[in-house]
């Protein structure tokens, strides 16, 4: 895949898998410039090409009294001060056909969320600004479907797709990765395996999404020795209490030894 169509991305020469990673959402700029200083640092050590994530607002909540963010304009402000600071690309996720050209005059990514990604407008909104456009794998979707989702975007005039697995649904609330996947949805664009999210336990009773953060480094390691091109990881300082998803999140100080971890398998699996 050709990483050097995304601006501002180092390391693109270093035959690593790239990485998608971040908080969930954008609770402040202290918290943001923190999280990507530390990962900016680590993934300089380790030679990974890296976006930095962060949504600017969370629209898919279980309760009308979650949090959903600080204020358009000013998340986004807070991506683009982030990526203009570390001289590094940023990727948020937009829900409605205004967002696109909105946040595309801030991020280098736009990501189409999970639950959207049928949404043809939406998807060609996001195409015309000429970004790059990650496709969220509905929950609900086979791999073979997301062939439409890219060609929507390449029909909209725009090459430049990628795809993101983030799990399947498995009963009511049950996440569960079929790898068996990836190597087909390779076929259609460069593939990401987000997770964090993966890791999801949907649709609790209290209404806050629940998950299994122990088995992060399970499921990364299997997606990097079944070939996806990269990983999305949502990270925190305080995964208990961040806003957004922190059920599922990695702490910050884990981040280091796992993404060693999977340089190393990425290295081995390179000879076979």
């Amino acid at each position: 895949m050709n990483l050097n169509v995304v601006p501002k991305l180092k390391h693109t020469n270093s035959n690593n898998f790239f990485l998608l990673c971040g908080p969930c959402a954008i609770e402040g700029e202290e918290m943001a410039l923190r999280i990507a200083e530390k990962v900016v640092g680590i993934t300089d050590k380790l030679q990974i090409p890296y976006v930095f994530k962060g949504s600017f607002k969370k629209a898919n909540r279980s309760r009308i009294d979650s949090f959903t963010g600080i204020g358009d304009e000013k998340a986004l402000r807070i991506l683009e001060k982030v990526s203009k600071t570390f001289n590094i690309p940023t990727v948020t996720d937009i829900h409605e056909i205004s967002d696109a050209s909105m946040a595309a005059a801030y991020v280098d990514v736009l990501q189409i969320p999970a639950f959207l990604v049928r949404q043809t407008d939406l998807l060609v909104a996001a195409a015309k600004t000429g970004k790059i456009v990650n496709l969220k794998k509905g929950q609900f979707m086979s791999p073979e479907s997301m062939k439409h989702a890219v060609q929507k975007v390449k029909d909209a005039g725009n090459n430049n797709a990628w795809i993101t697995d983030r799990g399947t649904m498995f009963g009511y609330q049950d996440m569960i990765v079929d790898f068996r996947g990836i190597p087909t949805m390779r076929s259609y664009a460069p593939t990401i395996l987000d997770v964090t999210h993966s890791l999801q336990q949907p649709n609790q009773s209290i209404g806050v999404t629940g998950g299994r953060p122990d088995m992060i480094e399970t499921i990364a390691r299997a997606g990097i020795v079944n070939h996806v091109d990269g990983l999305f990881i949502e990270t925190h300082f305080n995964p208990a209490n961040a806003k957004s998803d922190g059920a599922n999140m990695l702490h910050l100080d884990s981040l280091e030894q796992l993404l060693t971890n999977l340089v190393a398998i990425r290295k081995l699996i390179a000879t076979f």
